[in-house]
């Protein structure tokens, strides 16, 4: 055993959590995608849809919190830190928008919310993956 093999332990470790934490953001873009398209089956072939928007979005949000703890606990630069915290606060405006009624029908930015939300995720897993495999984005 070297002296060096612990330092290389502790990166190939946290490699491995970075890698984990790109698998989650992917399945969490993937939840997005359903949701979305699950909210077009609903308006344009059967309203039976929306129970399926519904339960998405209550499986997979508490993954942004999840992803939120995780991103802070591994390194990784601040624009990744940023775009994830921008998920559970994008999530949480979602809710408030359909939830909450007042005299302004605050659902009327529930679909620009959700494209904002999918586009950050989007990004996140872009980002992720161009810094955990460089060489695999170049041309």
């Amino acid at each position: 055993m070297t002296v060096n093999s612990g330092i290389d332990d502790k990166q190939i470790s946290g490699r491995w959590l970075q890698i984990g934490f790109l698998i989650a953001a992917v399945f969490f873009n993937l939840c997005l995608a359903a949701q979305v398209f699950s909210v077009g089956l609903a308006y344009f072939y059967n309203s039976d849809w929306w129970n399926l928007h519904i339960w998405l979005v209550r499986g997979y949000s508490g993954l942004s919190l999840i992803l939120l703890v995780w991103v802070f606990l591994i390194p990784f630069p601040p624009r990744v830190q940023h775009l994830t915290a921008s998920m559970p606060v994008l999530l949480g405006l979602q809710f408030l928008t359909i939830h909450l009624k007042t005299s302004f029908p605050l659902a009327v930015f529930h679909p620009l919310i959700g494209f904002s939300l999918f586009s950050i995720s989007t990004t996140l897993v872009h980002r992720t993956s161009r810094i955990l495999f460089p060489n695999h984005n170049q041309e």
